[in-house]
């Protein structure tokens, strides 16, 4: 299915792009974004706090402990908090729940690192046609190391990687952006397109002043493996793949394609 949606409000200025950067999970590899989520719900269930798909999906895309943060804040997870520790949540508890997830996220990658399809056509198309391609994501450095290796023996290897403890603040703040478009050697940044399917991301890519790209079928808008995908009714999947477009347009993001395998088309 290739749709593809635009804001009216904002034509993409596609003729003057130099490079585009792409977030990982949901964008380029595991389909649904579903390796986040599961070990976001186990960090939480380890404290006796049961937590939804929809409330582990939220925040996604920002760096994970700030995602943790503001889970917390949520009003029926705290809620549950207060009623099982009998306090607010603390920093503390934040820092140590971190400490947590990131083993546990680190042992559940490589299920989860497969190449969402036609990703690697579209990315080997795009740098033949003159793009350089770079990256951001919400992961650290140390779960990167287990993730790129996997990525590069499937055909996938961006110029640059920008990790969300390499700099001062993740998503939605422009920080990962302007540190790929320096690496990427890429100025203005309107010759830049940022592709990600989390608002985080698309915000932090109008916060540089980038062109932005919103994934809404792979990714975690719409939340579902591919198999889970590809079972839906076709009428089903349309209708919700418009309401996602018609969000991640609301938001600011100038086109919104059901996959990077679309982004040729552009």
């Amino acid at each position: 299915m290739n749709h593809i949606w635009r804001s009216p409000a904002a034509p993409f200025a596609i003729e003057n792009l130099q490079g585009i950067i792409l977030d990982w999970a949901g964008t380029t590899i595991d389909y649904g974004s579903l390796a986040p989520v599961q070990v976001f719900q186990a960090v939480f269930e380890q404290l006796g706090i049961q937590v939804s798909e929809a409330e582990a999906r939220g925040p996604m895309g920002q760096a994970k402990i700030d995602h943790i943060r503001a889970m917390l804040s949520i009003d029926r997870i705290q809620g549950l908090w207060q009623k099982r520790f009998g306090r607010p949540s603390s920093q503390e508890d934040v820092e140590d729940m971190y400490s947590s997830f990131l083993p546990l996220q680190k042992s559940v990658l490589s299920k989860h690192s497969e190449l969402i399809p036609g990703v690697s056509q579209a990315i080997r198309e795009l740098s033949q046609r003159g793009l350089r391609i770079g990256s951001t994501t919400g992961y650290t450095r140390e779960l990167m190391d287990v993730v790129e290796p996997l990525a590069n023996a499937q055909g996938y290897t961006p110029q640059v990687t920008v990790c969300s403890d390499e700099v001062a603040a993740g998503r939605p703040a422009p920080w990962q952006i302007y540190r790929a478009a320096e690496k990427l050697g890429i100025y203005p940044m309107s010759k830049l397109a940022v592709v990600d399917d989390s608002i985080a991301g698309i915000q932090s890519g109008l916060h540089a002043g980038c062109w932005t790209i919103a994934v809404a079928q792979t990714g975690n808008a719409l939340g579902l493996g591919q198999s889970e995908c590809e079972s839906l009714d076709p009428a089903d999947l349309q209708i919700r793949l418009h309401r996602i477009a018609e969000s991640f347009l609301a938001q600011g993001a100038h086109v919104v394609v059901c996959s990077v395998a679309d982004l040729p088309q552009l």
